[in-house]
């Protein structure tokens, strides 16, 4: 009887636990509760990258090769990016630069805060994919959205320094470009 009556309180208890789970948080409600419900994978990187908002943000919001990862802490949606599309985030430096491989969008921090900056971007034949002057965001980052399976250099001036790094837009490439210092 007892055993029985041990079986009965974790069934019990199993299905309150259950219960419980299937009252988390859905994919959508993360997104309307964040203000990005209804946006595309790119829009909502675009909006959170050039976002205004002191960094680290209340939530989480990663970009990937092909998604952004989307959570509030308990949940996290993956919201697809456009095939053919690769986002590359830079932050130039001049003294202080943090380790990044995916670009976090709501945490990560570059030095130079809205900045004026001269940005060109070569692919490894010497093609131009951008070239601008550009203001960095208020997380010290400039953005772009640059074609699949390249590889090539990134250059950026400020007044009288310069730098330049490779990039890479290949499989398994970073999001997150903080390497490159300008002197």
């Amino acid at each position: 009887m007892r055993s029985r009556f041990h079986l009965a309180t974790v069934l019990v208890a199993s299905a309150a636990l259950l219960a419980g789970c299937s009252a988390t948080t859905s994919d959508d409600d993360v997104l309307t509760d964040l203000g990005l419900d209804g946006l595309t994978g790119q829009e909502i990187v675009t909006q959170l990258d050039a976002s205004a908002e002191s960094r680290p943000l209340d939530f989480t919001a990663s970009v990937r090769e092909d998604e952004v990862l989307v959570g509030d802490g308990t949940t996290e949606v993956a919201v697809p990016l456009d095939d053919g599309q690769f986002y590359l985030s830079i932050a130039p430096y001049i003294e202080s630069t943090h380790e990044c491989f995916f670009h976090s969008l709501a945490g990560c921090q570059g030095e130079l805060v809205e900045e004026p900056v001269e940005v060109r971007i070569t692919d490894a034949d010497g093609a131009v994919l951008v070239e601008e002057s550009a203001t960095t965001y208020s997380n010290g980052f400039v953005g772009y959205w640059l074609p699949e399976d390249v590889e090539g250099t990134v250059e950026i001036t400020q007044g009288d320094l310069s730098g330049s790094v490779p990039f890479s837009t290949t499989e398994g490439s970073p999001t997150c470009l903080t390497t490159l210092q300008l002197t």
